[in-house]
């Protein structure tokens, strides 16, 4: 008994210890990421994404080892499912960065990814601590259905990334300026296009996400649907996202009008994922 207490108290510090790498390592990338910005040698371009990977792959080691030391999937609480969508974000950010070609986005989104680390790591201890999981979260529902939402919150933060570098871009070219550091951006119909695509990955993400969540709800309280603030935030959230893609296709969205509207829609997911868990009360005010 006392050899498995030592191994999980081993398994929790090097849980820490990782989640404390993951952040200084996402810091130096995103550091680099500004120099390559100001800079725009591609050597330091390459060790930006270089150090990016490495966080990524640390921070996938954390996961592991929070999920080792939890004996359940490492995204319960407030604490571990920051650490997700960091996971989440870089993965899609190095997808779209091989993809695309769109290196100078990794100061955006990493400092996106900064504020998510740096909020967990500013969490009051009893909040990152492992402790056993309540009942209703003992699910393999849970498992999916926050997994598949935190993919979802990452793909729109990246959109409305992009979004933003779209409106500076803009603002640049409507003064006729590029700047030093814009003249880097790629063109503002590639930004666009790019922050449309990256909704389309995380609408259908979000779709089941809600549908996981109204099984888990069933299996948990004996009702797909109980119009908890968190669930009500969930379906707006999904009909800002179902909304902007369908002004995109029947009414041609685009532009400036487009890129706000991905901001805002990552304005209400923000506020899906804090604001309902600390302000409103409900059913899920224990996943704080």
């Amino acid at each position: 008994m006392k050899g498995v207490k030592m191994s999980l108290i081993n398994s929790i510090g090097s849980s820490f210890l990782l989640y404390n790498t993951v952040v200084a390592l996402y810091l130096v990338a995103g550091i680099l990421y500004f120099l390559f910005l100001i800079s725009h040698k591609k050597e330091m371009g390459q060790m930006a994404s270089t150090v990016t990977f490495s966080g990524w792959v640390v921070n996938t080691a954390a996961l592991v080892g929070r999920g080792i030391a939890d004996h359940h999937a490492p995204w319960s609480n407030l604490y571990e499912t920051l650490f997700l969508f960091s996971w989440a974000s870089i993965l899609g950010y190095m997808i779209m960065e091989m993809k695309y070609k769109v290196r100078v986005a990794g100061a955006f989104v990493l400092t996106l990814v900064l504020f998510a680390v740096g909020a967990a790591k500013l969490l009051p201890y009893r909040y990152q601590m492992v402790e056993p999981l309540n009942p209703a979260l003992n699910s393999y529902w849970l498992k999916i259905h926050v997994f598949t939402m935190f993919m979802s919150y990452a793909a729109f933060g990246i959109s409305a990334s992009l979004a933003l570098i779209y409106l500076l871009k803009k603002r640049s070219e409507s003064r006729g300026t590029t700047g030093w550091i814009l003249k880097e951006f790629p063109n503002t119909d590639a930004l666009d296009d790019m922050t449309y695509k990256a909704v389309m990955v995380g609408f259908p993400l979000l779709t089941l996400g809600v549908i996981f969540g109204a099984m888990w709800a069933y299996e948990a309280w004996g009702g797909y649907w109980s119009w908890d603030p968190k669930e009500t935030w969930s379906l707006i959230t999904w009909f800002v996202y179902a909304a902007y893609l369908h002004a995109r296709m029947t009414r041609g969205l685009r532009g400036s009008p487009s890129a706000w509207f991905s901001i805002g829609g990552f304005v209400s997911v923000v506020f899906l994922y804090w604001g309902v868990s600390f302000i409103i009360p409900g059913l899920h005010a224990y996943a704080a």
